[in-house]
């Protein structure tokens, strides 16, 4: 029990360590890469307001999706919003006393872990039944897509059919901000659904599941569409353009 304990609580503090130094790397790198071309995609806003506007849509509604195949946009924005609920109810295990939102939206998260795995369930076959998807399709796609059904299955199995001791989990997660992990329970289904969660937050920053901060740093989608009105100049061309005069200048050029 010991060792199970202490096992997974550095597991747990590794796991959150590369999350958040690997998410914090791919965002520096999203904010350092150069845009030099006004490439919003068409029909775009032609203000910063309308920009706003466009990307919570994007976000909210997978507008761009729903536009470019329906079938992918259901399964999808299925599982997004599954996930999302999943998310708030499992917060319960990492604050106390638990907010009463928190409080509120449980019963909707066991759903939320149903929609999950049917959204993905569709998004796998399409990979399997669409024959331009099938042949793009890689191993790792595969596998991120096995990997979040077996964590999704695992936890709906540990709420209908394995139950667990979820006072001792969260006493567990909490222990771990004070670095005194408690006792965590040696259940197996219980330690495969945790072993693959922290397996995600290891490989999350590095795989394709890692799209939603690209999204508000593509400029195809961020930019306003006004090159008629205002000259884009990037960075990097603006210092280049500053250096001009100043080269032409010099005698000895």
């Amino acid at each position: 029990m010991a060792f199970l304990t202490h096992f997974y609580a550095v597991l747990f503090y590794v796991a959150a360590f590369v999350l958040v130094s690997g998410l914090v790397v791919k965002v520096v790198r999203y904010v350092r890469t150069p845009a030099p071309l006004k490439i919003p995609t068409t029909p775009a806003p032609t203000s910063r307001s309308g920009v706003v506007l466009r990307m919570t849509r994007e976000v909210v509604l997978f507008e761009s999706l729903f536009r470019g195949n329906k079938w992918t946009w259901i399964f999808g924005w299925i599982f997004h919003f599954g996930l999302f609920l999943v998310t708030l109810r499992h917060l319960r295990y990492f604050i106390e006393p638990v907010w009463a939102p928190i409080a509120l939206v449980q019963p909707f998260g066991i759903y939320g872990g149903i929609a999950m795995v049917i959204g993905l369930i569709g998004l796998w076959a399409r990979r399997f039944l669409v024959d331009r998807v099938r042949y793009i399709s890689s191993t790792s796609d595969h596998l991120m897509l096995a990997l979040l059904v077996l964590i999704g299955a695992s936890g709906l199995l540990m709420k209908f059919v394995f139950h667990t001791d979820v006072v001792a989990i969260k006493s567990f997660f909490l222990g771990l901000y004070a670095l005194d992990p408690q006792p965590l329970p040696a259940d197996p289904l219980l330690l495969l659904h945790l072993l693959l969660v922290a397996l995600l937050m290891i490989v999350f920053p590095y795989s394709k599941l890692l799209h939603a901060p690209g999204l508000f740093f593509s400029p195809t989608r961020n930019q306003v569409d006004d090159p008629r009105e205002r000259r884009h100049l990037a960075p990097w061309a603006r210092e280049l353009e500053q250096q001009a005069p100043a080269a032409s200048s010099d005698p000895r050029g």
